[in-house]
């Protein structure tokens, strides 16, 4: 099963991690596991991309853990952006999690 952490302060994400595996489906088929991969990860690049701002990024060797810090010394339009974008991928984590609630939680800390 695929963990998904939510960690707030004053409403605001200053973290998130991602630990497991889905398991819904062989090897290189499990679509919950890249669905969740291409969510996550399409979301950090695009705010290392879009808001040019560096994240503290630990991945697991084997895969199947993520988890990124938000800095908290921002500009207030680059935390605004950087909140957006994280918010959008909580919201299609949990669309995946609706349907896939076997494989899937999420919660918020």
């Amino acid at each position: 099963m695929i963990h998904v952490t939510v960690y707030r302060s004053n409403n605001q994400i200053t973290a998130f991690e991602l630990s497991g595996h889905a398991d819904s489906g062989p090897y290189g088929y499990d679509l919950v596991c890249a669905g969740v991969s291409a969510v996550s990860f399409g979301a950090v690049n695009a705010v290392l991309e879009l808001c040019e701002i560096d994240l503290d990024i630990e991945q697991g060797s084997e895969g199947g853990y993520l988890h990124v810090a938000l800095p908290d010394t921002l500009d207030n339009t680059s935390k605004e952006k950087m909140q957006l974008l994280f918010e959008g991928m909580i919201i299609s984590l949990k669309t995946i999690a609706s349907e896939y609630s076997q494989f899937i939680t999420i919660k918020c800390k």
